[in-house]
């Protein structure tokens, strides 16, 4: 068994308990499908009581990556969390985070900067035929005049949803849904009252043409206006609300 049984000081045990598993199966240790020993025997191995180990396994089955199984054939069993699920626990901490004001403007128009930049150009060098039609589909919604800001900004998610897809890179999808999901809309409804739609709309069409011809170059100028004037657009918001404020 994998799991690197070290002495444990006196604050947090269950948590400690959960960190040295959680360790074992991120370093490839403890596989999917691994059975844990028994609560007694992690109990006599950690040196702790078994509600100690009881909390530890929740925590750990909280986080999708351990599952209890009765039956003869039973015990707890190591689980591979997909990363759908993962993705949806890292959009969740960035939300909670961008609402608590735990980042600046300038810090999430950095990020984007470079993040969307990179996807652009992956994108026009990999995209299929299928994730031109979804972003096709996309602004052909977004030039309904009657759509509301809500349903334009859910829009724009899933446009650049479509751009991550195109990229053909796990690790940047992963990470560009966490930023896109999180950080896009709470970016979009501060600064929707004080954009135009047109202009979105015409970046959005200019960064499709660029990634259909396959030109990462024009993608990547395209994006970063994008970004540079949604960034105006969340300032002059800003400065809006503070002047409320003080009238």
């Amino acid at each position: 068994m994998g799991i690197d049984y070290k002495p444990l000081n006196t604050t947090s045990l269950s948590q400690q308990v959960a960190d040295n598993i959680r360790e074992a199966i991120a370093l490839g240790t403890l596989k999917p499908e691994d059975r844990l020993p028994s609560e007694t025997e992690l109990a006599d191995r950690f040196q702790v009581s078994r509600p100690t180990i009881r909390e530890a396994l929740k925590r750990l089955a909280a986080q999708n990556l351990v599952r209890s199984q009765r039956g003869p054939t039973g015990g707890t069993f190591v689980t591979k969390p997909s990363p759908g699920e993962l993705g949806e626990s890292l959009t969740g901490a960035m939300t909670l985070l961008a609402g608590l004001g735990e980042f600046t403007l300038q810090e999430i128009t950095t990020a984007r900067h470079g993040l969307e930049s990179l996807c652009c150009r992956l994108a026009a060098q990999h995209r299929g035929e299928e994730h031109l039609q979804e972003m096709q589909m996309e602004i052909g919604l977004q030039q309904h005049s009657k759509l509301s800001h809500e349903d334009f900004c859910a829009s724009d998610v899933r446009l650049h949803r479509a751009i991550a897809d195109a990229t053909n890179n796990g690790v940047l999808k992963f990470v560009m849904y966490a930023v896109i999901e999180s950080l896009q809309p709470v970016a979009n409804l501060v600064s929707f009252r004080h954009r135009e739609r047109g202009v979105i709309i015409d970046q959005h069409q200019r960064l499709l043409a660029a990634i259909e011809k396959q030109d990462p170059d024009l993608a990547e100028s395209v994006i970063q206006e994008q970004v540079d004037y949604l960034h105006q657009q969340q300032l002059r918001a800003k400065s809006a609300i503070q002047a409320k404020k003080h009238s």
